[in-house]
């Protein structure tokens, strides 16, 4: 039956990745579980900080002000302090870890042989060192993709759907396929609901990719964006699902 199917053209190829890229795919995902922690750890502490009604007045949490502020801070009881103390440490040693895994990341992505088509995803808007190479790392070569809604299909970006007879009916996306490229690709598309613009850090991004990319990511960017405001003008709820990015992605490389 194999033989057949084969000698028909029915089989479909299945791409097994070679240890450099297994190599960058675990990095990326050791990165988002560890960032994961750190978000854990943040929430801990904050909710611990407003049990005893200790609030921050300043503009944003995380920073040096911030930072500052949690060492004032004195509690009634010695064991609360100390446990204030080692939520604190806590959320610093899981910020050194993932500092020191984008460190990591970025050598390991700029000496890997993918680093040319990493480069050239990060001339997309919405698309830093991490995005692209968690790409890269868990899709491979997206030329095996015959379209982009393949390609959205395999990563569960597209509606659910149940239809009886003439009746169909849509709803959320699939959510099938790999999630952490889903995850990714849904944080960038969202960059796309401001109007259509060149900023000077993406246009530095750019610069280090031939015209051609350049010009494909600057005709995705105001597609995608006036796609926005098109499904925003027919009154599509904010916030429920974002304009594909998984389009872009495909245009870039095909």
């Amino acid at each position: 039956m194999l033989a057949r199917l084969h000698r028909a053209g029915e089989l479909t190829a299945v791409w097994v990745p070679d240890d450099a890229q297994e190599g960058l795919r675990d990095l990326t995902r050791a990165r988002e579980d560890m960032k994961h922690l750190q978000s854990q750890a943040k929430q801990r502490l904050c909710a611990y900080l407003l049990r005893y009604g200790k609030c921050y007045s300043g503009k944003s949490n995380w920073t040096q002000a911030y930072y500052r502020w949690l060492e004032e801070q004195q509690f009634r009881q010695p064991v609360q302090q100390i446990v204030f103390r080692e939520y604190v440490d806590t959320v610093k040693a899981l910020s050194k870890r993932v500092d020191g895994l984008d460190t990591q990341l970025e050598s390991a992505a700029s000496e890997s042989v993918f680093w040319p088509v990493i480069e050239g995803l990060m001339a997309l808007r919405g698309v830093n060192l991490l995005t692209a190479t968690t790409v890269v790392a868990e899709i491979g070569d997206l030329k095996r993709f015959a379209s982009a809604p393949q390609l959205m299909a395999s990563l569960g970006l597209v509606p659910s759907e149940h239809s009886s007879g003439a009746t169909k009916s849509r709803g959320a996306i699939t959510k099938t396929g790999n999630a952490h490229v889903r995850r990714v690709l849904v944080e960038a598309s969202w960059t796309y609901r401001h109007p259509a613009r060149k900023t000077a850090h993406l246009q530095r991004r750019a610069e280090r990719t031939s015209e051609a990319v350049q010009d494909i990511a600057w005709r995705a960017q105001k597609r995608l964006c006036a796609r926005y405001r098109l499904m925003e003008g027919k009154g599509k709820i904010v916030g429920k699902t974002p304009p594909s990015a998984a389009q872009k992605f495909y245009s870039l490389v095909s």
